[in-house]
């Protein structure tokens, strides 16, 4: 029986996770679940699934937390140190699901632990990318790819040098304004927002979608995963969503994954790895959907994926930049602070005040410089949305 932990678990990454453990319940044991402000839903999984210890994050929370679980002999707890402490408690897996830059210090106590880590928190790479792989390493620990994207990438790669790979292309659906003329997009509401077109996620992942600062992130996390050149990563739009990435090799082949877009596919290949089975996603017909459609990014539409280029170009600390300003920026959308287009002024203006900052830009990556950063960038990013950037 494999010992499991879920950080997240009550997102939709969560969610689906407890779902494929859930077919097969006599092959795992629950450790540790966490979550946020849902609590009720975090007591009904913890007690489902007959979990050691159920966390939220947030503190005012614990009380009702512990009413629901109350009887079950499941541990509450609450607040940043309480996920950390569940975080290592040994396991076989774990499913880093956290959203932001609250997802690295779970992350990094498990793999501390010897554990096999599941990564869905792209912004652990983003923020600490060579701090994450160095503590694998450190610790005999392994990291297997979430993101459908890298996912995508990682099986590409299964068998193959990676000195024999030229260019990774990871694909966008671009989101819910795809097909807006660029001048419409600075009055997008939240609502509109908040939909996607073929991806069932969260708002803010679902927001970052649609102003493609998910997939600035996720082009910094393929750099940061399998070490390629900047210059080698591609993105495309690719409104089916339906081929993931696409790996091309030194001798001119393309080696694309297809799927459905259904996390579970990810999460599942994570989950059995380095097995392949069964899995409830739907089955492609491929001569009913007829013909695959991809164009290129227009970076003036979408001027994270630039600003994810200079980041990559700058190293050091900008990726916590970056991400801690992305994070502020998406909050003052969704609080109506700042428009649509905004959230990439706010952070292009956020790296152009601290990347001068020798003391940030070119600082070791470690724990206590990344939080530094983070929490500079992130008063940055507040007193530009205040000033009215």
């Amino acid at each position: 029986m494999r010992r499991i932990s879920i950080f997240g678990a009550t997102g939709s990454i969560g969610e689906s996770t407890l779902d494929l453990i859930g077919r097969d319940p006599e092959a795992y044991q629950v450790v540790a679940l966490t979550g946020g402000h849902n609590v009720t839903r975090l007591a009904e999984q913890a007690r489902a699934f007959k979990a050691e210890i159920a966390v939220t994050a947030h503190e005012e929370h614990l009380p009702d937390l512990r009413d629901a679980l109350a009887g079950s002999g499941i541990e509450a707890a609450a607040g940043a140190g309480a996920i950390d402490e569940a975080a290592c408690r040994p396991v076989d897996w774990a499913m880093s699901a956290i959203v932001g830059a609250a997802g690295l210090e779970p992350g990094l106590r498990v793999l501390e632990h010897r554990g096999t880590l599941a990564l869905a928190n792209k912004e652990s790479l983003v923020t600490a990318g060579p701090l994450i792989m160095a503590t694998a390493q450190a610790h005999h620990a392994r990291i297997l790819p979430v993101d459908s994207e890298h996912s995508a990438v990682f099986q590409g790669l299964v068998g193959e040098d990676i000195d024999a790979v030229e260019r990774v292309i990871i694909t966008a659906s671009g989101g819910a304004f795809r097909d807006w003329p660029l001048e419409k997009l600075a009055g997008a509401t939240l609502a509109q927002a908040s939909s996607h077109p073929n991806w069932d996620m969260g708002q803010r992942i679902t927001i970052d979608s649609a102003s493609m600062f998910n997939k600035a992130l996720e082009l910094i996390e393929t750099r940061e995963f399998f070490g390629v050149d900047p210059a080698q990563i591609e993105v495309l739009v690719h409104p089916q969503s339906l081929v993931h990435a696409i790996v091309g090799f030194n001798d001119g082949a393309m080696m694309a994954h297809i799927g459905p877009p259904d996390m579970r596919h990810a999460i599942g290949y994570a989950l059995h790895w380095p097995d392949r089975r069964d899995l409830p996603v739907e089955r492609l017909d491929l001569a009913s959907i007829g013909q695959l459609e991809f164009r290129a990014p227009d970076e003036v539409r979408y001027p994270a994926l630039r600003l994810a280029r200079e980041v990559m170009d700058a190293g050091g600390l900008t990726g916590a930049i970056f991400n801690a300003a992305k994070e502020i920026a998406l909050d003052g959308f969704i609080a109506g602070q700042v428009g649509f287009m905004d959230m990439a002024q706010v952070v292009e203006q956020a790296l152009d005040r601290l990347e001068g900052d020798a003391s940030l830009a070119h600082a070791a990556i470690t724990l206590d410089n990344v939080r530094a950063a983070d929490q500079m960038a992130r008063r940055t990013a507040k007193d530009l949305i205040n000033a009215g950037t």
